[in-house]
């Protein structure tokens, strides 16, 4: 991806991102994110995006955030520069990649929930492939099953789930936690084998918002409409309620889970 990459994109700059989370997560619909990992190349369209507010950010309290009680060590990374991808592990498994945004010092994240891989789609694929469970293949001369793991010739996801989620995007781009977390997406600086860069292109014209995915209570409902995605796109992941968030929705009275902006 050269400068003006295919006469749209370019690289962000650090002050496409000082605004809060909330006014930036639309902008990077559409946007790419190129990794290189250990050598090996991948771009991501990003389709799918969460803003998170950190303690004292904007008009209202995110409980839903991971520095919704203050700087620690494991969102330490939200508190700075802006432009720095904040990497952390979900449920011990999943490295979850974020955009950080707003002023040095104030604490916020766009959470890349989902993506299309536009180059590198065989490095994302054996990525995707190390990282399912391995199954049982019966073995027809011993009688019992022999485990192996799958492979890109036998892994059977279809393109559009290669970075259909957080967890998978993440895997995707290669980033891990905790080597990679605070990698620069502006500078494209190397960082524990890695480089990240950030690509935006033209705002879009239309997408869509809801409640965000699987966030409990409150924070889970359309009293935070903080997700945003490109309608139709085959990549966007599908919409699940967090731990009592529907019953916080019924209770507001907004059950709904989605509209379209233009």
């Amino acid at each position: 991806m050269g400068a003006r990459a295919d006469g749209e994109l370019r690289r962000v700059r650090r002050e496409d991102l000082l605004p809060l989370p909330l006014e930036v997560a639309p902008r990077l619909l559409g946007a790419r994110l190129r990794t290189i990992v250990d050598g090996a190349e991948v771009v991501l369209r990003i389709t799918e995006v969460e803003a998170y507010h950190g303690k004292g950010v904007g008009d209202r309290h995110d409980p839903g955030s991971h520095a919704r009680m203050g700087r620690t060590a494991r969102n330490a990374t939200m508190w700075g520069e802006p432009g720095h991808l904040y990497v952390y592990l979900s449920h011990g498994i999943h490295s979850c990649v974020n955009v950080v945004c707003g002023p040095d010092g104030v604490a916020g994240g766009i959470l890349l929930r989902a993506g299309e891989v536009v180059s590198g789609i065989d490095v994302a694929a054996v990525r995707r492939a190390a990282g399912t469970q391995r199954r049982i293949i019966p073995d027809p001369v011993r009688g019992s099953g022999l485990a192996a793991a799958d492979s890109p010739a036998s892994w059977s996801g279809a393109g559009r789930d290669l970075a259909r989620g957080p967890g998978r995007f993440g895997q995707a781009s290669g980033l891990r936690h905790p080597q990679h977390d605070g990698i620069d997406a502006v500078t494209g600086a190397e960082h524990a084998g890695a480089h990240a860069e950030l690509w935006l292109g033209e705002p879009l014209a239309e997408y869509a918002s809801g409640p965000r995915v699987g966030v409990a209570g409150h924070a889970g409902t359309d009293a935070f409409p903080w997700r945003f995605w490109i309608p139709g796109d085959p990549s966007v992941s599908a919409f699940r309620w967090g731990r009592g968030a529907a019953e916080a929705a019924a209770a507001l009275d907004t059950p709904g889970i989605g509209s379209v902006l233009e």
